[in-house]
């Protein structure tokens, strides 16, 4: 630890950083459909998720593997690279919050550190391979098989409880919503958590602390369980918002048929050490509960922006980190530069965010205007007829010139248009 220089701690506070940022900004994935179902008091459940995801953070290190000696090449990497990834990340992190769009932490931590390698040296440096199977098939297969799965899971649910009383059944499915949110939570903290153990492994790595090929060291992931879950605790509501009622309708069966499956998929791709997006997941069994229900329905207006979020998240991250890294690869000044930058930056996005605050007070308010498919519907719709078209009538003023003449009791009397 002799070796641990000005730069290498400014990388590892940065991630930790990040960390805390993919703490709350992720909180929706485990939480938001117990938040938008009544099952649990907001404040309580983000208190549970987030001791939920400092215990997760111990039960694995196979995602931490991954990122520090698996994607790209650790012997060509400087701690000012790493620094460069994370500030990408952090900066689309917090934009997305900003919106209200669950994004993919994990994708922005793989976006920033790609194009901060590339540019600083070169695409040898990217291994290929390990970026295609354990990023982006992943990437593409966890909301299809999540979303499959919930959407079978919540027929099944409704099949089961048929001859069962509404408020029975409501009441036993938020039980079992609070057991699968705490499974959700211990998956976030398994595989995100390690994440960022992952990448200050790697800048220890990168600066000579530690030597290659070497695993997390206990301090690396203490830390990176603490700033999780100190994030999860402060809540992500904005974006909980979008999950728990921006997407579909949620009743206590489809939550807890969403929750189980994504959990069922997150903790299986940590087993195999696939760097899973937990938003992806959650987010894909959010819409196949919606689906599962009969009458439900999907807001594909919210789904809409949500997927192009998804795939920008990867290019923009590399984009902003690739920019940082030239930036500091002209010396000491050019880290200070970025620093400020992105201290700044942050202390903008959150002034804007003041001027609406979500918390946990309004977090279940729903304001998702009608998408484009239920306007032209409206747009469209036939006069109503019959017994409604006689009540609309009877609240319809006379004209004014009609009126006028009936009132006048010399003139000739004229008949009042129907209406």
């Amino acid at each position: 630890m002799e070796n641990f220089s000005l730069i290498l701690a400014i990388v590892v506070i940065t991630a930790l950083a990040f960390d805390f940022t993919n703490g709350f900004h992720d909180t929706a994935n485990a939480m938001a459909t117990t938040i938008s179902t009544g099952a649990m008091k907001p404040k309580v459940a983000v208190a549970m998720s987030a001791v939920l995801n400092l215990v997760g953070a111990f039960l694995s290190i196979e995602v931490a593997n991954t990122i520090s000696k698996g994607l790209v090449d650790e012997s060509g990497i400087q701690p000012e690279v790493i620094f460069a990834a994370l500030v990408g990340a952090i900066l689309w992190n917090l934009v997305t919050w900003l919106v209200g769009l669950p994004s993919s932490s994990s994708h922005a931590l793989m976006g920033g550190l790609i194009g901060a390698t590339i540019a600083s040296v070169g695409t040898g440096a990217v291994h290929g391979d390990v970026l295609v199977t354990k990023v982006l098939i992943p990437a593409v297969a966890a909301p299809l098989v999540a979303g499959i799965a919930a959407m079978f899971a919540t027929r099944l649910t409704y099949k089961l409880g048929q001859h069962t009383s509404e408020k029975a059944a409501g009441k036993g499915y938020r039980a079992g919503q609070i057991a699968s949110a705490g499974l959700v939570s211990l998956a976030h903290g398994t595989n995100d958590a390690q994440k960022t153990m992952g990448i200050i492994t790697l800048a220890l790595v990168a600066g000579g602390a530690l030597a290659p090929d070497s695993d997390p060291p206990v301090w690396v992931i203490v830390s990176a369980g603490m700033a999780i879950a100190l994030g999860t605790y402060l809540g992500g509501w904005r974006i909980i918002r979008t999950m728990g009622k921006g997407l579909t309708d949620l009743q206590p069966q489809q939550g807890f048929a969403a929750q189980t499956s994504a959990a069922t998929v997150i903790l299986a791709s940590s087993h195999l050490g696939f760097s899973l997006s937990t938003t992806h997941s959650v987010s894909g069994a959010v819409m196949g509960a919606g689906l599962g229900r009969k009458g439900g329905v999907v807001r594909w207006s919210t789904a809409t922006r949500m997927f192009v979020a998804w795939g920008l998240t990867l290019p923009a991250a590399a984009l902003v980190a690739a920019l940082a890294e030239w930036v500091t690869s002209h010396g000491t000044w050019g880290t200070a530069v970025v620093a400020v930058f992105l201290i700044a930056s942050s202390a903008a996005i959150w002034v804007i965010s003041r001027r609406e605050v979500v918390d946990h007070t309004n977090v279940n308010d729903s304001e998702e205007p009608p998408g484009v498919v239920t306007t032209a519907i409206a747009a469209v719709t036939p006069p109503p007829t019959g017994a409604v078209a006689e009540e609309l009538a009877a609240t319809i003023p006379a004209p004014a010139a009609a009126t006028a003449g009936a009132e006048t009791p010399t003139g000739p009397s004229t008949p009042t248009p129907a209406v």
